[in-house]
């Protein structure tokens, strides 16, 4: 969600794979300023091998220094097993906290047993912030 707007935006990193790391790419500083324009920024990749997906690498490494203050971030994880994702997770949550976004205390992880009750597994997830 933007800040300022109701309706969400998606940034779909695969779709700048062809001019990601060009320099001055229109549809890559797009992004970014989407990115950085957000008061809630979810961030959702797969992972393997214990990381995310380095596309998505790539586009955040392009932020400057506390880009994205003020912004609250949310990383989604998907993975094979529930260890892949929790180590993706906690990876992704400290490059989002190194740009300055203010990370939600636990991201939301999802293994492949569970995708096909995505439901259930967003409900699990908002009632672990009810105290």
């Amino acid at each position: 969600m933007r800040r300022g707007h109701a309706e969400p935006v998606l940034v779909d990193v695969a779709r700048l794979i062809p001019g990601l790391l060009t320099p001055g790419d229109g549809a890559t500083g797009e992004a970014l300023l989407e990115v950085q324009d957000a008061a809630l920024l979810i961030v959702a990749t797969p992972a393997c091998k214990g990381s995310y997906a380095g596309v998505l690498k790539a586009l955040l490494d392009q932020l400057p220094a506390n880009a994205l203050a003020g912004v609250v971030a949310v990383p989604v994880v998907t993975a094979e097993t529930q260890p892949v994702a929790d180590l993706a997770e906690t990876f992704l949550a400290r490059l989002l906290g190194e740009l300055g976004a203010d990370v939600a205390d636990f991201g939301l992880t999802a293994t492949r047993s569970e995708l096909s009750d995505l439901s259930s597994v967003a409900d699990q997830y908002v009632s672990a912030f009810d105290p």
